[in-house]
């Protein structure tokens, strides 16, 4: 405890001695400035009396002009004399009018240094040209020091926790999963001085942690993580001096199947979606990609879709694209989509342009189109009528893949999620790609 006590000690003398330290730099400055006004107002006071000296001796010798011209005799000399006499005196009265507006005009301007507050309302003098304005010139000096805040300040010193905080506490009954998000609730450690906190989270499967938020909130919503996994939560509080002990580990696990709509956001111009999202049409002739509104990077998902108007004419497209597919073409004719596109008598699959495995069978009002992602085996296959559509569609499918369908006018779809398996999903990977 001595030691600490001495430590504490010393920390306070060296931050109190820099505070000392920069006050006398800061005096130091104020009186440089000070020195440097009396020095001006000292050549400008010099100034003034070169100036004035000058307008003396000017009219002295105007006055000495004017007793001749007096003493003149003859009237029609003095009247040529007085002429000369009046214009000599204009003269004079206007090159001394000029030497004062230029005097005021090129000098009094407030003064203030930089930093600080400390100002001055001091008239500067007639410029080293210009002519006397005793308006202008003031040899005193009006300087106020504001020293109020600095006061404040100095009174307000005062000793804050000096040590990291304690571990956070969970508040289990307010930790949720909902879908593929999870929310994680904690509130401040006891006795503890905290300016933030972190949350970490696995990788749903063991892994290594992850920090996912960093702020003062004691409550946050993390989205976008994997269905049907297991997530590792811990918060640790921090200050200025150090990190707390991670709170204990809590475990949440999201949603077995997914559920998802229609994504609004990022519907291509000439999509209408109606239905809480779950309902698209077009007005476009050319198709229109929309995608859903939740992304898969591993797990095995089912959903499908009931065609609730169709023109035999149009061929829509179902299956998944990235998020950055072109959203203005047909899903799967750049490398961004893989679907399944399918008119009233037949079915092709389709990724980067290319077609391949034509398959009997099509759609009409009423037909149901189900698409199976199975990235555990990095694979996709579609169902018309609940029975499988030709061979597995795609395989070594790897990243992020979001629901997608593309259609164009007179066909309307509805998106339906969380639903079981196929009861035939598990032969489907016996299966073989054309």
């Amino acid at each position: 405890m001595m030691d600490n006590c001495t430590s504490m000690e010393g920390l306070v003398t060296t931050q109190v001695d820099a505070i000392i330290a920069a006050l006398q730099q800061r005096k130091e400055e104020l009186i440089t400035y000070i020195r440097r006004e009396k020095d001006y107002k000292l050549r400008s006071l010099k100034a003034e009396v070169s100036s004035l000296t000058h307008r003396l001796q000017q009219t002295t010798a105007l006055i000495h002009f004017c007793i001749e011209a007096l003493k003149e005799t003859d009237p029609s000399a003095y009247l040529q004399i007085g002429s000369l006499l009046l214009a000599r005196v204009a003269h004079l009265e206007v090159a001394w009018a000029c030497d004062d507006d230029s005097a005021s005009s090129t000098d009094g301007s407030a003064i203030q240094i930089s930093p600080g507050r400390t100002r001055s309302s001091v008239s500067s003098a007639s410029s080293i040209t210009g002519g006397y304005n005793s308006a202008l010139f003031n040899p005193d000096f009006d300087l106020t020091l504001d020293d109020r805040s600095v006061l404040a300040a100095i009174r307000q010193l005062n000793f804050i926790q000096m040590k990291p905080p304690g571990p956070v506490q969970m508040i289990p009954e307010e930790c949720t999963a909902e879908n593929n998000s999870i929310t994680v609730a904690w509130q401040p450690p006891p006795t503890s001085f905290v300016e933030g906190y972190v949350l970490e989270i696995d990788d749903g499967a063991g892994g290594t942690y992850r920090e996912v938020y960093c702020g003062k909130e004691t409550i946050c919503t993390v989205d976008g993580l994997h269905f049907n996994s297991i997530y590792l939560a811990r918060v640790k509080a921090f200050n200025s001096t150090g990190e707390g002990d991670y709170s204990e580990t809590i475990n949440l696990r999201t949603a077995e199947v997914a559920w998802f709509s229609f994504d609004p956001s990022g519907a291509a111009h000439g999509a209408r979606l109606s239905n809480e999202n779950c309902t698209v049409t077009s007005d476009s002739y050319e198709p229109r990609v929309v995608l859903g509104s939740v992304g898969f990077a591993r797990g095995v998902h089912y959903w499908e879709y009931t065609v609730d108007k169709y023109d035999a004419s149009a061929d829509p497209s179902f299956g998944v694209a990235r998020l950055d597919v072109n959203k203005e073409e047909m899903l799967g004719k750049d490398d961004k989509g893989w679907g399944m596109y399918i008119d009233h008598q037949r079915s092709w699959f389709i990724h980067c342009g290319v077609h391949s495995c034509r398959t009997e069978g099509g759609i009409t009002a009423g037909s149901t189109i189900g698409v199976l992602l199975d990235l555990d085996k990095r694979q996709i296959t579609f169902y018309v009528n609940d029975e499988q559509q030709g061979p597995i569609a795609f395989t070594n499918l790897f990243g992020v893949f979001y629901p997608a369908v593309s259609l164009n006018c007179n066909v309307t779809v509805s998106v339906h999620t969380g639903l079981d398996l196929p009861s035939d999903s598990e032969t489907s990977d016996s299966g073989t790609r054309c």
